[in-house]
């Protein structure tokens, strides 16, 4: 639904700003993270309604997945690690989806958008 959250955690400056320029221009709202400490943060905050979030933050997921106030927002993994076993592994760490970078904007957006149910 157009005006939704979405916190975008990722350390490269360039990918950020892609995801956000395609997210914004379907009409999400979108708050950004160079940090997985910082995207913690935010997300308790401001309580986003989708987390997108680079593998380099794993522990970030685990804390909040151990948060009862963040528990439940749904964390989306992109990431450049496309093989097979790379993609096992993710989802066993607790991540609701993955994306592959480079990321294919149609999919992206498919999963985006099966989050809130459109």
């Amino acid at each position: 639904m157009a005006g939704e959250m979405i916190l975008v955690v990722e350390d490269n400056e360039k990918n950020r700003k892609l995801v956000r320029d395609v997210l914004q221009h379907k009409g999400y709202d979108v708050i950004g993270s160079e940090t997985g400490e910082d995207g913690v943060r935010l997300a308790k905050e401001r309580q986003p309604r989708l987390v997108l979030m680079d593998i380099n933050g794993i522990e970030a997921l685990h804390r909040l997945r151990a948060d009862e106030t963040t528990r439940a927002i749904p964390v989306i993994a992109v990431t450049a690690s496309a093989l097979d076993r790379d993609r096992q592994k993710i989802m066993a760490a607790g991540f609701d989806g993955y994306q592959a970078k480079p990321l294919n904007v149609k999919a992206f957006m498919a999963a985006v958008d099966a989050v809130f149910g459109r």
